[in-house]
C-alpha cells in the first residue's frame, strides 16, 4: 500500500511580509503547474480590525512599527482574548473578543503547518492535508483554543509558538486515528459546501453538479462502507471508497439527474462516469480543507460581487415589474422607477373626483368591493368594472415604457447561448425561464439540453436522436417561442402586481396624510364619517394638484 503521507510533495511554506500580515491572513492550498502550493489570503475584517487598533491604539501602533515584533503582538491579542477584566475603550468593535481570537488563529496557521509535518513523520497513516485540517480545526474551536491560551503561563521556558505547536501534535496525534476526509466530506451542510468550494473559485455550473453528486455519494459510500458491519465496526475510522463505489455513486447520478426535483443546472447536463465522480469528491474534499470554519470571511454581498459574483435582488413587488429590461447598476434601476412613478402620476391627473374616490377607499382605506358599493351606493359589479378600466390606462402607461414584445425574443436566445448551463437564480427573469424548460414537452427540453447544455452541434443532434436536421431546427424554433409566451405571461403578470402596489402605496399615503393634518383617525368606532371626511381632505388636495396651484 502506498504511503499516503509523502514529505517531497509537501509544498513549501511562504513568509509573511511583515507583522501586519500574520495576523490577517490564513492559508490556502492550491496546485501551481500541477504540483501543490500555498498562498495567503487576506481576511477583509480582520484586516481592517488591525488597522483600527494600529490608528486608535499607540502601544500597538508602536509594536508593529518595530521589525520582528509578532511575538509581541501574538501576546497583545492574547490578553484581549483571555482577560475579560481589561477595560473597553468607545472605538474598540463589540466583539473584540472574537476578533482577538481571529488574528490569533491567523497567527499560528504556520503553527499548523509544523505541527502537521511534525506528525505526519511520525505516523504516515494519513495524507499531510488531513493533518494541517485537524489543527486548524481545532484553533477554530473558540472554546478549546481560549482554554489552551489561558494555560499558557509567560513565565514557561518555551515561547507561546512552540507551546501552541506542540499542544496542536498532540491534539492531531489523539485525533487522527478516527479522522478521515471521506467523513469530512459527507458531514458538511450543503450551504458550507457551497460557500468552501465558491472560496475555490468553482463556478456554476460545477458547484450544483458536485453537491448533487456529493447526495449520491454519500448515499452509496455509508452503505457499502460506514454502515457495512463487515467493512466497519462501530467506533472505527472511516474506511476509503474504491472505485465500485464511486459507479455506483456515478450511476445513481445519472439516474436521478432526470428528476423534476433535480436541478436545472443538473438535468441539462452530461452523464458522468465513475472516475468523474471520484475526480469531483476530491475537489470538494480540497475545497472543504481549505475553508475551516471561522477562518474564513463571511459571504458579504460586496465580497460576492469583487469575486464576479451578481448582487441578489430584491424580490418585492415592485421590483418584479421593473426589471423586464436587464438593469445593471442600482441607478439604472431607481431611474426606472422614477420614471414609472412619473407615468403613473400623470395618468392619475386624468382622474376625476369619483375615480379618486373609489381608490381612496380600496386601495388607501382597504374597503372590499362589498364596502365599497354600500359606501357609495353603487352595486358591486360597477365598481368592479370602474377598477378594472383605471387599472388598464396604468397598465397600458406600463407596458409602453417596458415594451416587452420588442426585447423578450432576443433575451431568450442570448439566455439559452450564454446562461442555459448555469443560469443567475437571482435574477427572476432567468428563474422564470427555467421553470418554462420544465413545462416543456420531453422531446424539446432534450434537443435543449443537448444544443444548449452540452453544446451539441445540430447535425449531431440529428444523428444520435435519429431524426431530420430540419426537424431538430424546428424543435429549437418551436421551444424558442413557447419559452418567450411564458416570459411574456410573466412579465405581464408582475406588471399588473406593481400596478396594485403602486395604487396601494400612492392612496394609503394620500389618506395617512390627510388623517394627520385633520388629527383624526380611523381607529375609532365611527369610521364611517371619519373615513369619508379624510377622502373629502384627499380629494381637495388631489385636484389642487392636478390643476397646478
Amino acid at each position: 500500500m502506498p504511503n499516503p503521507f509523502n514529505q517531497e510533495i509537501i509544498p513549501r511554506l511562504p513568509e509573511r511580509r511583515d507583522n501586519a500580515e500574520n495576523f490577517f491572513t490564513y492559508l490556502i492550498l492550491a496546485t501551481r503547474n500541477g504540483r501543490p502550493v500555498i498562498q495567503w489570503q487576506n481576511h477583509a475584517e480582520l484586516k481592517r480590525n488591525f488597522e483600527l487598533y494600529q490608528k486608535c491604539n499607540q502601544t500597538f501602533s508602536q509594536l508593529c512599527s518595530q521589525p520582528h515584533q509578532t511575538k509581541n503582538i501574538a501576546e497583545f491579542w492574547r490578553q484581549i482574548a483571555i482577560n475579560p477584566s481589561l477595560s473597553v475603550q468607545d472605538w474598540e468593535p463589540k466583539n473584540r473578543k472574537t476578533l482577538a481570537l481571529q488574528h490569533l488563529a491567523s497567527y499560528f496557521e504556520k503553527d499548523c503547518y509544523y505541527a502537521a509535518i511534525e506528525v505526519g513523520s511520525r505516523s504516515s497513516d494519513c495524507f499531510w492535508e488531513e493533518y494541517l485540517y485537524g489543527a486548524r480545526i481545532f484553533i477554530c474551536n473558540y472554546e478549546s483554543f481560549t482554554k489552551l491560551l489561558q494555560s499558557y503561563n509567560v513565565s514557561h521556558q518555551v515561547s507561546l509558538d512552540t507551546y501552541i505547536q506542540q499542544s496542536l501534535i498532540k491534539t492531531i496525534q489523539a485525533s487522527i486515528s478516527k479522522f478521515s476526509r471521506w467523513r469530512l466530506l459527507t458531514h458538511e451542510s450543503d450551504k458550507y459546501l457551497r460557500e468552501a468550494l465558491q472560496r475555490a473559485g468553482t463556478q456554476e455550473p460545477n458547484i450544483s453538479q458536485f453537491i448533487f453528486a456529493r447526495k449520491y455519494f454519500k448515499q452509496v459510500y455509508r452503505f457499502n462502507k460506514v454502515n457495512n458491519p463487515a467493512i466497519r465496526e462501530p467506533g472505527q475510522k472511516w474506511p476509503n471508497p474504491d472505485s465500485e463505489d464511486f459507479q455506483a455513486a456515478a450511476e445513481c447520478y445519472n439516474a436521478e439527474k432526470y428528476l423534476p426535483s433535480a436541478p436545472h443546472e443538473i438535468s441539462v447536463g452530461s452523464s458522468i462516469n465513475g472516475e468523474q465522480m471520484q475526480a469531483w469528491m476530491k475537489i470538494c474534499i480540497a475545497a472543504l480543507q481549505n475553508y475551516p470554519k471561522s477562518i474564513n470571511p463571511q459571504f458579504s454581498i460586496e465580497a460576492l460581487q469583487e469575486q464576479g459574483h451578481e448582487g441578489f435582488l430584491d424580490k418585492s413587488q415592485l421590483e418584479k415589474a421593473n426589471i423586464a429590461k436587464p438593469i445593471n447598476s442600482g441607478t439604472a434601476l431607481r431611474e426606472l422607477l422614477n420614471r414609472t412613478d412619473s407615468a403613473f402620476r400623470k395618468q392619475l391627473e386624468s382622474f376625476k373626483p369619483d375615480q379618486h374616490k373609489i381608490l381612496l377607499l380600496y386601495y388607501g382605506a382597504g374597503f372590499k368591493q362589498k364596502q365599497l358599493a354600500i359606501q357609495l351606493n353603487v352595486n358591486q359589479s360597477s365598481i368592479s368594472r370602474r377598477l378594472d378600466a383605471i387599472k388598464i390606462q396604468l397598465l397600458q402607461a406600463m407596458v409602453e415604457m417596458s415594451q416587452p414584445h420588442q426585447w423578450v425574443a432576443d433575451y431568450v436566445v442570448e439566455w439559452l447561448q450564454k446562461k442555459f448551463r448555469a443560469p443567475l437564480h437571482s435574477d427572476l427573469i432567468q428563474v422564470a425561464l427555467v421553470q418554462a424548460i420544465k413545462e416543456l414537452e420531453s422531446e424539446e427540453q432534450e434537443v435543449l439540453r443537448l444544443r444548449y447544455g452540452q453544446q451539441v452541434a445540430e447535425e449531431k443532434i440529428a444523428t444520435e436522436l435519429g431524426m431530420d436536421l430540419l426537424a431538430v431546427s424546428a424543435i429549437i424554433y418551436q421551444a424558442q417561442q413557447k419559452l418567450q409566451a411564458t416570459l411574456i405571461k410573466v412579465l405581464n403578470t408582475w406588471v399588473k402586481e406593481y400596478v396594485e402596489t403602486w395604487l396601494v402605496k400612492f392612496y394609503q399615503a394620500q389618506i395617512l396624510a390627510a388623517g394627520q393634518t385633520l388629527n383624526l383617525s380611523v381607529a375609532g368606532k365611527d369610521t364611517s364619517q371619519i373615513i369619508e371626511t379624510i377622502v373629502q381632505e384627499c380629494l381637495q388636495t388631489l385636484m389642487i394638484c392636478k390643476k397646478g396651484e
